[in-house]
């Protein structure tokens, strides 16, 4: 389970590995679909020595970000740098990666001459051995010896994010300890102050209170090693042998986490999942079996396996995924369990989008797309026919489409495990993000009724809302600012500190609008930052506004 299992394996990954770059087809496209095909350690290295032979520095015309990404440590970090720049492109994010001199990445932070301040990095993965961490730790301590050295390591890390944003002002990403040690006690290992098994442990509480409070984000190896288990993540011969902590085995997925926190950071993690109905959402075929005749629910191990995923899917739509359904199904007989079926968690009011026909799947999730109004790479559909699914990845490269095999039961651990929709928080308009699309239909509706866009735009009740930057909002600030492509008119990208920068600067302001109407509130949809200059000119550094109320006059009265 280590490997990228919900990604589909191509038999001739090998040789097209080879190839790439010799044929006439575009080079950057081969190695996102390579990169997006199931491959081990060797073939992982493989593809990343080729993708730099065959494309030597960055292709024109992306629309991401490249990034310069300093994997900072104590321990051997080499043969996982490969991984990482190859999640970058499976994401379409060129990556340039630099590993500090063994052992001396405070020295290199610190050094303004140092091969480290060349690079100049704009991301930063601290990975930190669980070994060095909880070096001199012993059986023997007293507790509160124990906490002091606790308290020791964690301002050591901490003093060390601050000497990093300080040098390069960038994002942070902390690797969680480990947990390599053997435990001493057994069972009730926690009793034991001085226990190395029980000290990373409490480090890895101590560092997620910390991170929250300090804007950091976490790679929670150790949740990951949990699931998998320790021996999975880490070999205590490699360490011995070549201090690597985490084992050349796991790094295309250590290289995947890394890879989605950069994509996350660049707002390209995936906002909608589209699902297939039959066998997918219930078990059997409604049209053929009806409502009675399907597994779903409980007395059956298949009818609770169903019901766990509608609730994972569920889930997903509370924390600000939209929902849609795309089925080949005559439209009454799909929306029939929705409405009726007793033991159906998912319900109307919880798809955004719903789509039952007999058309092809790829010519209905463009429709999807459309009718939502975001772009197409911002869809994963989940499907238990292969046939749907390779139509979908021939058709639309750009969909996320997991490989699920026909077990129920593997379908939410398969979207979990991808990180399809990784976030670095969760706000209030994520939360309502499915009554805002439902409230989209309700205009679309009032619009197809108006007999002229004045009078739609009159029974639309509009207010704006416009406030200066502040702490409220400050996570769906800088969401706002790193997600917004198409109306977006610098593409300037804000972190966290540099938002703050602005609410304090006296030559700066920054604005926040949301739009209420009468079907209700659409959030925060445009971001302005400007900056005052002399003769009161007014420069417009960040001007972005969410797609969603494009045409509705929120553009001049903004500009007013």
């Amino acid at each position: 389970m280590t490997e990228l299992h919900w990604l589909p394996p191509m038999p001739e990954l090998r040789a097209r590995i080879r190839a790439l770059g010799q044929g006439e087809g575009n080079a950057w496209d081969e190695a996102v679909a390579l990169a997006n095909a199931r491959a081990d350690f060797v073939r992982t290295n493989a593809l990343d020595e080729a993708i730099r032979r065959a494309i030597p520095t960055r292709p024109e015309g992306l629309a991401t970000r490249p990034v310069r990404l300093a994997v900072l440590g104590s321990s051997t970090l080499t043969h996982l740098l490969p991984a990482i720049r190859v999640a970058g492109v499976r994401r379409g994010i060129w990556i340039d990666t630099y590993e500090n001199d063994y052992g001396q990445y405070l020295q290199e932070i610190l050094d303004p001459a140092s091969d480290l301040h060349a690079f100049d990095p704009t991301a930063i993965l601290l990975a930190l051995d669980s070994y060095n961490l909880t070096a001199g730790i012993a059986a023997t301590m007293e507790p509160a010896d124990a906490d002091a050295a606790l308290a020791e390591v964690a301002t050591r890390i901490r003093d060390t994010w601050k000497a990093a944003r300080d040098a390069f002002k960038c994002p942070i990403l902390q690797q969680a300890v480990l947990p390599v040690h053997l435990p001493v006690l057994g069972l009730n290992e926690h009793r034991l102050a001085g226990s190395k098994a029980r000290f990373a442990a409490r480090l890895n509480e101590t560092l997620r209170t910390m991170a929250e409070q300090d804007g950091v984000d976490i790679l929670a190896v150790d949740e990951w090693a949990a699931k998998h288990g320790i021996r999975s993540w880490h070999d205590t011969a490699l360490w011995h042998r070549s201090k690597q902590e985490v084992t050349p085995v796991v790094a295309p997925l250590y290289g995947d986490l890394v890879g989605r926190w950069v994509g996350a950071k660049q707002g390209r993690s995936f906002k909608c999942l589209v699902l297939d109905l039959d066998n997918t959402v219930w078990g059997g075929v409604i049209g053929d079996d009806g409502m009675e005749g399907i597994a779903l629910g409980q007395g059956s191990p298949l009818g609770e396996a169903y019901t766990a995923f509608q609730e994972y899917c569920r889930e997903l739509s509370r924390r600000g995924i939209i929902l849609a359904v795309c089925s080949k199904n005559d439209e009454a007989n799909a929306i029939e369990p929705f409405e009726k079926h007793p033991e159906m968690v998912l319900r109307k009011n919880d798809i955004a989008c719903f789509v039952a026909n007999w058309q092809n799947k790829a010519d209905n999730i463009r429709n999807i797309a459309a009718e939502l109004n975001i772009g197409i790479d911002s869809l994963v559909f989940i499907d238990d026919n292969p046939f749907e699914r390779n139509l979908v990845r021939q058709e639309l490269p750009m969909v996320a489409v997991p490989e699920v095999s026909d077990d129920p039961v593997g379908y939410p651990i398969a979207l979990s495990d991808a990180g399809y929709f990784e976030g670095l928080s969760v706000t209030d308009e994520d939360r309502e993000r499915t009554s805002q699309y439902q409230g989209n239909k309700a205009r679309d509706q009032l619009k197809a009724s108006a007999t002229d866009l004045p009078a739609y735009l009159r029974g639309l009740e509009m207010e704006m809302v416009v406030k200066e930057f502040d702490r409220v909002g400050l996570q769906r600030i800088v969401q706002l600012i790193n997600k917004s492509n198409q109306f977006n008119l610098t593409t300037k990208r804000y972190t966290e500190e540099d938002v703050l920068a602005v609410m304090a600067a006296d030559d700066a302001f920054g604005l926040q609008l949301r739009l209420l109407d009468r079907f209700g509130d659409n959030g925060v949809i445009a971001i302005i930052i400007g900056r005052m200059l002399a003769e009161r000119d007014c420069h417009i550094d960040t001007w972005l506004m969410s797609c969603r109320v494009l045409g509705r006059q929120v553009e001049p009265t903004t500009l007013n």
